[in-house]
């Protein structure tokens, strides 16, 4: 017998990992002290320009969008999502994404396959202006289906230990500033699932919602990667904190950031939610609180600003890229932190 005849061909894993090379020195950075292939990755944070800096850390996946890239037969975006879903976790406390390993899992082995996966992650990494030094592919016959495939993302970022966003400097009166998203983003994919297969509706498909794509390629739009547009606007002042609007939406995930005798109170009618989630609204026959807490809604970034800066910080987000809406205000409140959403129904008017 030989591993081959097990399922794994090590041949194949050598040869992407020769791709990878390229793919990974397209995403180099100040900091960076060690080839890619080692046992371990070296990065230096005095190179990197770091005094006093606290490092911060953060992990994901793609849940079952990964799904819908394997049924598209689409693979060159979804590691982009992977990134963004880690990096864009790590700016909320103010840090820069310094570097990034990524865990390829699959059951055989597609090279071409792989090596789309790993060129989103890389175009991931340089949108966040991070470096891929490592990571892990592993062939498991037998645990996945051929064509399935897991990815898990592992950023580590830092920042100047008197620069950490805690939270802590929110109070009453503060302004609320939405950063509008590219769509779905990586949340949520169990339930558009369900509304595709609900609608009758194939992958191919022209997508009900964009004329000009097919339903597959719609729904893998990549999370928007917001590192460097909120980084420019942290070091401009006045940010008090910032929530990555994922899986729970605005209405739990801006909690988070709020301290206790706060809350916020958003205004819907301040921006419309894109046209994927008013298809998916009728389609699924999905009550609105329902979308609030299970879809970013088109805003997928909130800061909550100093109201006195919060004309010059849109200014500054906007000027590196960000469509952004003022949705809100903080208010005194009573216990722990929440979030009242007003005028939702105004999002799915066209």
């Amino acid at each position: 017998m030989s591993y081959k005849d097990a399922g794994v061909d090590i041949d194949a894993g050598n040869d992407l990992v020769e791709a990878l090379g390229p793919l990974a020195k397209s995403t180099a950075r100040p900091g960076v002290a060690s080839d890619l292939g080692g046992f371990g990755a070296l990065f230096d944070l005095k190179a990197a320009g770091f005094e006093d800096p606290v490092l911060v850390a953060g992990t994901d996946g793609v849940g079952t969008k990964l799904m819908i890239a394997t049924a598209a037969g689409r693979h060159d975006t979804i590691g982009i999502d992977l990134v963004a879903m880690c990096a864009n976790d790590l700016v909320v406390q103010g840090a820069e994404p310094l570097f990034f390993l990524d865990y390829f899992a699959t059951g055989a082995l597609d090279v071409g396959a792989g090596r789309a996966i790993v060129g989103g992650i890389a175009e991931g990494c340089r949108r966040a202006g991070c470096a891929l030094i490592g990571g892990e592919t592993a062939e498991m016959p037998g645990m996945y289906a051929p064509g399935d495939y897991d990815l898990a993302g592992f950023c580590v970022g830092a920042v100047e230990r008197d620069a950490i966003i805690t939270g802590a400097a929110v109070r009453p009166g503060d302004a609320i500033l939405g950063l509008a998203s590219d769509g779905l983003h990586s949340n949520g994919f169990s339930l558009v699932r369900r509304v595709v297969e609900a609608a009758g509706a194939d992958y191919a498909d022209a997508a009900p919602f964009d004329a000009e794509r097919g339903l597959g390629a719609a729904l893998l739009q990549p999370t928007r990667m917001y590192v460097k547009s909120c980084l420019r606007a942290i070091r401009d002042g006045g940010v008090h904190a910032l929530a990555h609007v994922t899986g729970g939406g605005l209405v739990e995930n801006l909690p988070r950031v709020l301290p206790t005798g706060c809350r916020a109170v958003v205004d819907a009618a301040a921006w419309r939610a894109p046209p994927v989630f008013r298809w998916l609204k009728t389609a699924g026959n999905i009550d609105t609180d329902e979308m609030l807490r299970t879809f970013n809604c088109g805003i997928g970034m909130a800061l909550v600003v100093d109201a006195a800066r919060a004309e010059a910080i849109t200014g500054v987000l906007s000027e590196a890229g960000e469509t952004v809406a003022d949705i809100g205000r903080v208010e005194a409140g009573d216990g722990a932190p929440a979030v009242r959403v007003d005028n939702a129904e105004a999002l799915w008017r066209s």
